[in-house]
């Protein structure tokens, strides 16, 4: 079994595992010879919210692009996801790698992270306009907060041609807020 397939079923577990894996597949699209590095970032970025006691965005004081909330998610992201890594036996090099990547997935900077990024963004507003809703009806943020999260998400996006993959997905997220 692979190191993807490992992470594939890593993953399973958690309930936003369908966003995670639409992020590999949107990195293959944007890069179809994606290094490994950047197909397991994909598919382990956000983790740590699969474990309790990591940061917690407050809708009522933060907005989606909070640089303090967003950092500590990744930083604690690339924690976590290192350690599985090494516990599965995977180089030292590839684990440095990954971690990197996963560091920088919310704010970019280098084309492999960018790519990242706007994979994440792309399955963000594919996969869970329905949770930015459920946000809304269950009175955690109003749908301002939501808009703005979408916009955020599309808003990041650097690389021209993910923009146009994602616009049909930004426009019916925030119809749908």
């Amino acid at each position: 079994m692979t190191l993807e397939e490992r992470a594939l079923e890593w993953i399973a577990p958690y309930w936003n595992a369908h966003h995670l894996v639409r992020t590999r597949d949107w990195v293959l699209v944007l890069e179809p010879d994606a290094r490994e590095a950047l197909r397991v970032a994909a598919l382990t970025h956000d983790m740590e919210r699969h474990f309790p006691g990591g940061p917690q965005l407050d809708m009522a004081t933060q907005r989606p692009d909070d640089e303090a909330y967003n950092r500590a998610h990744s930083e604690r992201s690339a924690q976590i996801v290192g350690d599985w890594l090494r516990g599965e036996g995977a180089d030292a090099a590839l684990v440095a790698d990954v971690r990197r990547l996963i560091l920088d997935h919310e704010l970019g900077g280098w084309h492999e992270v960018d790519v990242l990024q706007a994979a994440d963004s792309i399955s963000w507003l594919e996969t869970n306009q329905d949770v930015a809703q459920k946000w809304v009806r269950e009175g955690r943020c109003d749908e301002d907060w939501a808009r703005e999260k979408h916009r955020w998400s599309f808003d990041r996006i650097r690389i021209e041609r993910a923009r146009e993959l994602a616009r049909p997905f930004y426009e019916e997220a925030l119809a749908g807020v």
